[in-house]
């Protein structure tokens, strides 16, 4: 598959179609003012886009902010925090009258050619999808160029934190859009079910897109629609062990719904060691002596003796500290391994409507043999399953270095 694809002709006047842009917040009023005074400069007819704004249970005055300040904004507004996947969601079925759907991050300003250039490919027939370039806040360096994955689903965003560069200003096909700035039709998003909810956050755009291009459609990433990114703003807020269920978890969805049966059977079990090896590393010191007899038979008998008598007055603790985060990893791994059956059914429904085969799709990956940790173990393990599970051939001469390692 060649990655590169041609250049999108503007749209002329009478091609516009009828946006709704759709944009998350939870507690970001800090950020709402420049990204509606951004929307508000677009070249874009005002009564062709309508912005929607769904309030995730904020108690930072975001709705008294949206209700006093920007009432051309529509306003929903959760009692709760459902979540980026149902919140995204709910805003496009609200959109009923929207030929495309753009979802926007609250902490984002955009360029005022940006959605006429973001739509562009989708309504010349291109994609079904398309993905703008995502600058930091100060337009130094990129935050994403298109997205892409290793072979265990974490994601790339590609060239994030590098300087922009002539690579980054070609469109080309993508895995995913950034849901952070992404366009897609609404038809075909409503056809594809939206955002998998049980994701709740992070990883749902890498799914979707994913899901976009097993039943047969695109996704592009067009540089010219530009946009400034603070970034992970909202997530900063959130623990670190609540975001880490996330995402670690939501990789190994995505994973088991999108291969084939074929290569989910040989990344299965690389996936699923992986993971288990990195919820070893974050469990924290451990003391494994505790835990090996042979440490024990290899006292001196005087040794055990005492060793036995500790045990026996209970100064050896029956349980054992690990950190939260190592905690956060298992719980990520029995959300899949636990919910077996449940996850298998909707694995079912996706492979049901597959159009395109995996071999069409890997490509897309960028870099499938990213190792994403450090530690000589973990890098040995991975390793070593891609040569004992055939990974190695079944990516050859697929590994890309545009983005920086983790």
């Amino acid at each position: 598959m060649n990655l590169e694809v041609p250049a999108v002709a503007p749209l002329t006047a009478g091609e516009l179609p009828r946006v709704a842009i759709v944009i998350l917040n939870w507690n970001g009023r800090h950020h709402l003012a420049g990204c509606f005074e951004s929307l508000a400069a677009l070249d874009y007819p005002r009564e062709a886009f309508e912005v929607i704004l769904i309030d995730n249970g904020s108690d930072d005055g975001s709705v008294e902010e949206v209700r006093g300040r920007h009432t051309w904004v529509r306003l929903e507004v959760n009692p709760r925090n459902v979540g980026f996947s149902a919140g995204c969601n709910q805003g496009a079925r609200l959109a009923e009258d929207a030929e495309l759907l753009v979802f926007l991050n609250n902490d984002m300003r955009v360029e005022p050619s940006f959605l006429r250039t973001l739509v562009a490919p989708i309504v010349r027939g291109r994609c079904v999808a398309t993905t703008g370039r995502m600058m930091s806040w100060d337009g130094e360096v990129l935050n994403s160029a298109g997205g892409g994955m290793n072979f265990h689903g974490i994601g790339i965003q590609r060239g994030i934190n590098q300087p922009l560069e002539e690579a980054y200003t070609r469109p080309r096909r993508s895995l995913f859009a950034c849901g952070g700035a992404m366009a897609m039709d609404a038809a075909v998003f409503e056809e594809l079910g939206g955002f998998d909810e049980e994701f709740f956050a992070y990883y749902e755009d890498v799914d979707l897109g994913w899901r976009s291009w097993v039943q047969g459609y695109e996704v592009h990433y067009v540089p010219d629609a530009v946009c400034y990114h603070h970034h992970s703003s909202t997530s900063r807020r959130v623990p670190v062990e609540r975001l880490r269920v996330l995402q670690v978890r939501n990789p190994l969805l995505a994973c088991f719904k999108n291969y084939d049966d074929a290569n989910l059977q040989r990344i299965l079990p690389a996936m699923i060691a992986l993971a288990s090896r990195r919820a070893f590393l974050s469990a924290g010191p451990l003391d494994t002596s505790l835990y090996r007899i042979e440490e024990l038979t290899r006292l001196p008998r005087r040794g055990r003796f005492w060793a036995w008598l500790e045990r026996l007055r209970g100064r050896t603790a029956r349980h054992q500290t690990i950190s939260r985060v190592g905690m956060a990893d298992q719980i990520a791994l029995n959300d899949l391994l636990g919910r077996w059956a449940h996850w298998s059914e909707r694995r079912a429904e996706v492979q049901a409507r597959r159009k395109r085969p995996d071999s069409e799709i890997l490509p897309l990956f960028l870099d499938p043999h990213w190792c994403i940790e450090s530690e000589g173990g973990y890098r040995e393990l991975q390793g070593g399953l891609e040569g004992l599970l055939g990974l190695t051939d079944l990516f050859a001469g697929m590994t890309s270095l545009e983005h920086p390692p983790a």
